[in-house]
């Protein structure tokens, strides 16, 4: 019998926790910690975590979204995906109202596709990909700003956005985890 690998949560005691930096949306803090009979220290990000939609159309296309991204100084094709910076509000809660201020869509269905760690080995931060079908346009009084202003949202065939996946022409994690999460799906 061959069991499949499978991530496990640890509880590690935490012995000292300093906030080194506390920024506008996410902190960078020092753990103290003892593991396999050591202490050590390790600086991460603690981040609130985030969602993302992709949403695809009856002709199976995915609604993506060019945004000037500041830290790699590129535009990104991305699907719609924001923090959970709002108390209480349910990871899904959150990825419907992504996809309203990001696209002005809405969509009756809705189902996980993916979890996973942005970078695990020095930020906190979890995202929860949904699978959004039966999408059609609402009207939003949201206004984008920042980043957001200038932002193209397009209907693109998905055979086209998984060629330019697999070309490294779509670069940002979340888009090709997506991506690709729903093409082994659709096999």
């Amino acid at each position: 019998l061959r069991l499949m690998p499978k991530d496990q949560p640890v509880d590690l005691n935490v012995e000292l926790r300093e906030l080194v930096f506390e920024g506008r949306i996410w902190d960078v803090v020092r753990d103290t910690f003892e593991y396999s009979g050591q202490t050590l220290v390790r600086d991460y990000i603690k981040h609130p975590g985030a969602v993302a939609v992709l949403a695809v159309n009856e002709s199976d296309e995915i609604l993506m979204i060019r945004q000037y991204r500041h830290p790699v100084k590129k535009y990104l094709w991305e699907i719609p995906a924001g923090l959970l910076d709002i108390a209480g509000e349910s990871h899904l809660d959150a990825a419907k109202r992504e996809l309203t201020e990001e696209t002005y869509h809405e969509a009756e269905n809705w189902e996980l596709l993916q979890v996973f760690h942005a970078s695990p080995g020095g930020n906190s931060e979890q995202i929860d990909i949904f699978l959004a079908t039966g999408v059609k346009p609402v009207v939003s009084d949201y206004q984008r700003e920042g980043e957001e202003i200038d932002m193209e949202v397009r209907w693109v065939p998905f055979d086209e956005a998984l060629a330019a996946v697999q070309a490294s022409e779509i670069q940002s994690p979340t888009a090709v985890i997506a991506i690709l999460g729903y093409s082994n799906r659709k096999k």
